[in-house]
């Protein structure tokens, strides 16, 4: 193999590298924008009644929010190309910061809601950035894993449904400790995609690894909500 020949793969793999780098800088920029409209989109929810209002209404808010989900998820997969895609996904976080406050005005009716809230903050912080770190680290290609984890997210999501109808105590809390489990899993999963190439748009990126921290964030303060004394 010639000199020019390697100096040309030496430069193909630093700019394959810069591609990943940047990526995965731009992915962490947005998720951290993303908690903004997600924290008014919570605080809005709760200031106006409307956490109440869903709470009084489960069965409309759950349609409310699998349309608005995945609608919202559509549009920015198909949009993802271009500022508009940005625009579409922090609207979404908006709209799940709304459909989140159902939850948190809950537990703020609790005597001890408020310091619940900030123990399930602090929980989901130190899962996210354990497994970023993790992800960022293991430089092994984790593909396989994603078909594990997406059989037990559709568990999860069938099992949600099946608990809407049939809201057992016992079948609630290990409910949500699986999804602790595996969206935990799924963070580490999705930046080490990210930081090994197999996924190079910012965009998506963001919302996957957005939506394992939203769904870490509801299972612990569910959680701790249910083995709150109250």
């Amino acid at each position: 193999m010639s000199e020019q020949n390697v100096a040309q793969i030496e430069f193909a793999n630093v700019g394959a590298v810069a591609r990943k780098n940047r990526v995965l800088r731009n992915t962490y920029l947005l998720l951290a924008l993303s908690m903004v409209p997600t924290v008014i989109g919570a605080w809005f929810g709760v200031a106006s009644g409307l956490s109440q209002t869903m709470l009084a209404s489960p069965g409309v808010s759950l349609i409310v929010f699998l349309v608005g989900a995945f609608g919202f998820m559509f549009a920015i997969e198909k949009n993802k190309e271009s500022g508009l895609g940005v625009a579409l996904l922090l609207a979404f976080t908006f709209f799940m910061g709304v459909m989140l406050s159902r939850l948190i005005g809950a537990v703020l009716g609790m005597a001890n809601g408020a310091q619940l809230v900030g123990m399930a903050f602090a929980g989901t912080s130190l899962i996210f950035f354990g497994m970023a770190a993790l992800g960022t680290v293991i430089k092994r290609d984790l593909t396989g894993m994603g078909k594990f984890l997406f059989v037990g997210a559709m568990i999860v999501f069938a099992s949600s449904l099946l608990m809407f109808f049939f809201p057992v105590k016992a079948f609630i809390m290990a409910l949500v400790v699986m999804m602790l489990v595996i969206f935990s899993l799924y963070i580490l999963y999705d930046i080490n995609q990210v930081v090994n190439g197999g996924e190079t748009n910012y965009i998506t990126a963001t919302m996957s690894i957005y939506m394992n921290v939203y769904n870490v964030f509801s299972a612990l303060l569910s959680i701790l909500g249910i083995t709150s004394k109250e």
